[in-house]
């Protein structure tokens, strides 16, 4: 009884195991697309801007964007990281109707609070360029923020084709007008504009639909409160993230001028945005397929999920960040306005290393708080780093300017990856594949040992050698030692891939 017992518990995690590694390279695959339009977008978003503004107007546009994405985050985020976690529980229930309508009904009641945020703004001291671009930002909170709401239920439900459809709409849209505003003279508030104006569009063409969904159920307070409990400390940890990630144009800002902004956000873009793309990419398939093999196969399912990510994690995003730090004189060059291009390409090692610490912290050691629903400790860990970063750029900027805050960045966001797994600890062990990770870094150092010994040239000339010599370099290298196991997983993501191809 007992080996019938064994055999059967056996091939039900198998399956669990079976169906998480095809839902994780199937959103793998599906959003590559997403991935590669969000990349391109986010280059020509610094070459168009860099040039249509100037490095003032670019500051208006950086703070601006702060303090969008700070509203945004403040206000509306837990209910989305609610959306997310809880769909693939309540999914057989009614069809989610019940959880889509407390959701959608919450992000109903939250819309009335940033009028609130707006009357704040208007009152507070700043130049009438910067005031036009945090509040064309604020405008286009709601709509973004509904997309988001829709984009989440569809990952969760591993609806991939929805999803990235509606990730491309907003990239792409949001830069076509936002590029169209600045061209006409809008300044700052353009990207703004043009970001409130492509969700808008897609608000529009959604709503009627995510609505009909949660038509037939009910708003249900305890679950209201069960999403608060949860989300409120991931809202609040995402602050943190956000002091973290822009205490330094304030104080910037504050210390120097907007200019330096310009110049500071032109580096941090080009370095911080290339490794975002690879990082979200990653997570949108890695972090569905994660709460469901947990919630379907348990723990031992999820730690063969969690190494199975971290592994291909790492073997993309360490070479990319060294690359970045190997390629900013050229790369700046070319993609940078020539105001900004000398301090740019100063500012964009620092941001690389930078990214990927950051990026390594949110995208895997935060999963064990958000999957353990103990996110009170993800509140905790990112205290860390937050405040940190405040302390390091009070102390360096006024001493050494821009350097100052390059040196803040990554000794914070150090700090904060290592809070961030061994608090993770005490929620949910996720492995940690030293193996791998001695294996890319072993790879981009031989990388980087080729790369130097190509000339400067200057531009495109330069950047193309460099990444060319450093992508077959670090290729070669990996695919001789078979490093995390890539070419199996290569197999099966071109199975994937085929699979889609034929459908």
């Amino acid at each position: 009884m007992w080996g019938k017992l064994s055999l059967n518990l056996g091939g039900l995690i198998a399956g669990v195991t079976k169906r998480r590694a095809a839902m994780f390279w199937r959103g793998v695959v599906g959003y590559l697309p997403v991935n590669i339009v969000q990349g391109v977008v986010g280059l020509l978003t610094i070459v168009a801007f860099t040039r249509l503004m100037t490095p003032a107007q670019f500051g208006d546009y950086a703070l601006g964007f702060s303090v969008m994405t700070l509203t945004h985050t403040a206000v509306f985020t837990w209910n989305e990281a609610a959306m997310a976690r809880f769909w693939a529980r309540e999914a057989d229930r009614n069809g989610g109707a019940d959880h889509a309508a407390t959701v959608y009904r919450t992000w109903l009641l939250l819309i009335a609070l940033v009028p609130v945020v707006a009357g704040l703004t208007v009152l507070w001291p700043m130049t009438p360029g910067l005031r036009m671009a945090v509040l064309a930002g604020l405008a286009a909170v709601p709509f973004r923020t509904f997309a988001k709401l829709a984009q989440e239920r569809r990952r969760a439900a591993g609806e991939v084709g929805g999803a990235a459809s509606l990730d491309i709409a907003q990239t792409l849209g949001g830069f076509l007008l936002g590029a169209g505003l600045a061209w006409m003279g809008f300044g700052g508030a353009a990207p703004m504009m043009g970001y409130g104006l492509a969700a808008a569009l897609c608000t529009l063409w959604f709503l009627p639909g995510e609505f009909a969904r949660a038509r037939p159920g009910a708003f249900a307070a305890d679950r209201a409160r069960e999403h608060a409990a949860y989300g409120a400390p991931v809202a609040l940890s995402l602050i943190l993230a956000l002091v973290l990630a822009t205490t330094d144009r304030f104080l910037l800002a504050a210390f120097l001028d907007q200019a330096a902004v310009g110049v500071y956000h032109a580096g941090y873009s080009l370095a911080n945005r290339t490794l975002d793309v690879v990082f979200i990419w990653l997570g949108a398939a890695g972090g569905p397929a994660l709460i469901m093999a947990l919630e379907r196969g348990g723990r031992g399912a999820l730690a063969q999920a969690a190494r199975e990510q971290a592994q291909l994690m790492i073997l993309l995003t360490v070479p990319a960040a060294a690359g970045l730090a190997l390629v900013a004189a050229p790369l700046s060059q070319l993609m940078i306005g020539q105001n900004l291009s000398p301090g740019a390409a100063h500012v964009t090692p620092w941001i690389a290393l930078s990214g990927l610490l950051a990026g390594l912290t949110t995208y895997y050691f935060h999963q064990a708080f958000t999957l353990g629903r103990k996110t009170g400790f993800l509140l905790v860990a990112m205290i860390v780093p937050a405040g940190a970063n405040v302390v390091l750029n009070l102390i360096l900027i006024p001493r050494f300017g821009l350097d100052g805050a390059l040196w803040a960045t990554p000794a914070s966001y150090a700090l904060g990856l290592a809070a961030s797994a061994l608090l993770g600890r005490r929620t949910l062990i996720l492995p940690i594949p030293w193996l791998t990770l001695g294996q890319a870094l072993g790879a981009s150092l031989l990388m980087a040992l080729a790369v130097s010994r190509i000339p400067a040239l200057g531009g495109l000339p330069e950047l193309a050698l460099k990444a060319l010599a450093g992508a077959v370099v670090y290729g070669l290298v990996v695919a001789l030692v078979d490093a995390g196991a890539l070419r199996s997983r290569g197999r099966e993501a071109l199975r994937t891939f085929r699979a889609r191809s034929a459908t």
